[in-house]
């Protein structure tokens, strides 16, 4: 199965999901979704989610000086992003459940 078309339709809910506890800049969260399990998550698909997200509310940003090389643009969650984490959450649960029930039913079928 190609999973590049299944990560299409569940990254915003990945990046904000990777942003509930702890903020983090473009590289650092391909690095968390990457360690995750997300390993075909591509740099350009993740820093496109990521302006997006932001354009639609969901995030802040804040710029973090670096010494050893230029600033960093950390993204955080703000409240209208974990309320839009929890509606996508409990989606993905509903979506994730019929998909098992079918999975499942299907493996229950002689072929």
């Amino acid at each position: 199965m190609d999973t590049t078309q299944l990560l299409k339709g569940v990254l915003d809910l990945a990046v904000l999901a990777v942003l509930r506890h702890e903020d983090g800049y473009g590289y650092d969260i391909l690095r968390r979704l990457r360690a995750a399990g997300l390993d075909e998550v591509g740099d350009a698909s993740v820093y496109g989610t990521l302006r997006r997200l932001f354009q639609a509310g969901f995030l802040t940003t804040y710029v973090v000086p670096s010494e050893a090389g230029p600033h960093r643009k950390y993204y955080a969650l703000n409240a209208a992003g974990r309320t839009q984490l929890g509606r996508s959450g409990k989606a993905w649960e509903a979506f994730a459940a019929t998909m098992d029930a079918l999975v499942e039913g299907h493996r229950g079928v002689a072929a």
